[in-house]
């Protein structure tokens, strides 16, 4: 049955935020291309299971098959239903993403569309039953099926039945009859026959939905019966006059409706982790955490049908560019900030409901909740960041020279940049110095010569803690070492 959620009046409350400009980012993806012209031979058409309970796996299916249909340039999209009914504001965004296919949209009630099953139907073009199909009964209840409040039934009642109204208009009877498997105070009535009277719920077979009224006759609400959906599109377009491709449900809707909802916090553990390996020295579990955590946030909105791989192929780019800036080419600043832009950027992309062949448009519906969730996820990661940084090396490729204090000495400060380094060594006179890897050099880590340690990377390749390393030259933050052959 329909679930009321009342987030769905109040859904855009954050309309203030500021938009993200990505149109560079969305160019390179190819997603502000001109819809291309339709080709010539057999009917492309794409049948989507509506096969459960409607809810957020329902809505990502649909709107991957959607997605999947106009990129192949079909004309017909089949939704194969069968189901009880179920989450209302999911119901309206699957309306929604039904509206944004250029083509033809038919339902195919394989045996029922109940409730919410019914509204969905009603949003596509054509109707067609199986010969024991039904439909009906979309009245709006509460999540155990009660009844809900009576001032706020009369509200969600009067807004469906404008949606339905728009969504009907120029389709025979379809409203009226719609708006009587809504209403229980509505009476259907056609001519001098009355269908449904005042006190209870329209529901039709597939033969009470084909009988004719009016003068010229036409069906009550379904545009045929058939066996199959096969035979459906037989009658469409020909037998044998189309190609199909069915979209085949997957555990990943499932999966998504989890990570969608945690994306914020997936996030920022996921940027928390990065920031915790770039301040310690090699490469190890909080990088691969950090790595496998965004990973789930990429994936995520990819199973929700939102976007394709791109995004991640931008994160990744960007990730690049700021890790070549702290661990080559620190102080340079240009690389990281571009890095980082990208790295946000494709985190708003990756949520952001874009569709193909459509001109891009930046407007608070696409960005506003990608928008939202990033800058929660990065509020969080601060914070993280704040709560760790005191646990942290002072030191590593953000920023210092000596790291921590002097073994078994005295503490050095960033001024030994400028002035002495170990035992009152100045820095030039380091080069040339040898000493061991205090830490896995990959290619940034720490070496120890004279009792202290020191930020140092790697001129080529890596180097295992232990190794014997020899100073050659220096960098703006860092020394810069190399393999002593043994």
């Amino acid at each position: 049955m329909l679930e009321v959620l009342h987030s769905w009046f109040v859904k855009r409350w954050l309309y203030g935020i500021g938009m993200v400009t990505l149109p560079w980012l969305m160019a390179a993806g190819g997603l502000g291309a001109e819809a291309a012209a339709p080709t010539q031979g057999p009917a492309k058409v794409v049948v989507i299971p509506i096969r459960a309970q409607i809810g957020k796996p329902m809505l990502y299916l649909l709107r991957r098959g959607l997605k999947e249909a106009i990129s192949q340039g079909a004309s017909t999209v089949v939704l194969d239903m069968k189901t009880p009914g179920g989450e209302l504001d999911v119901t309206f965004e699957m309306l929604e993403a039904l509206a944004r296919f250029p083509g033809k949209t038919v339902t195919y009630v394989n045996s029922e569309a109940i409730s919410a099953g019914a509204l969905i139907s009603a949003g596509t073009d054509a109707i067609y039953f199986s010969p024991d199909g039904v439909i009906g009964a979309a009245a709006p209840v509460n999540a155990t099926g009660e009844d809900i409040d009576k001032t706020m039934k009369a509200k969600v009642v009067s807004y469906l039945k404008v949606r339905v109204r728009s969504m009907a208009e120029g389709k025979g009877h379809r409203a009226e009859v719609i708006t009587a498997m809504i209403d229980t105070e509505y009476e259907l009535k056609i001519g001098d026959e009355l269908i449904k009277p005042k006190g209870e719920l329209l529901s039709l077979t597939a033969q009470e939905a084909m009988k004719l009224y009016d003068d010229p006759p036409q069906p009550l609400l379904g545009a045929g019966i058939a066996e199959s959906v096969t035979k459906v599109l037989d009658q469409l377009h020909g037998p044998g006059n189309y190609t199909l491709t069915r979209v085949e449900p997957s555990w990943s809707e499932n999966v998504a409706q989890y990570l969608t909802s945690m994306a914020p916090l997936l996030m920022a553990l996921g940027m928390l982790c990065l920031f915790i390996e770039f301040k310690t020295p090699g490469f190890g579990i909080f990088g691969i955490s950090g790595g496998i955590l965004l990973g789930l946030v990429f994936f995520g909105h990819f199973a929700a049908g939102l976007s394709g791989h791109e995004p991640a192929i931008f994160f990744l780019i960007g990730l690049v560019l700021l890790a070549v800036e702290v661990f080559f080419f620190p102080g340079t600043v240009v690389m990281a900030v571009v890095g980082l832009v990208m790295m946000l950027g494709s985190l708003v992309w990756s949520m952001a409901d874009v569709w193909p062949k459509e001109p891009l448009s930046f407007s608070s519906d696409i960005f506003l909740w990608p928008l939202a969730n990033v800058l929660a996820g990065v509020g969080l990661a601060v914070l993280g960041f704040l709560a760790v940084l005191k646990f942290l090396p002072q030191g590593g490729p953000w920023g210092q020279l000596v790291l921590d204090s002097a073994v078994g000495g005295e503490p050095a400060g960033v001024h030994a940049l400028a002035g002495r380094g170990a035992a009152g060594m100045t820095i030039a006179a380091l080069i040339g110095q040898t000493g061991v890897a205090a830490t896995p050099l990959f290619p940034s880590g720490q070496v120890e010569i004279g009792g202290r340690r020191y930020e140092a990377r790697m001129a080529m390749g890596f180097a295992a803690a232990g190794a014997p390393v020899r100073v050659t030259g220096r960098a703006e933050f860092s020394l810069i070492v190399e393999l002593i052959a043994s």
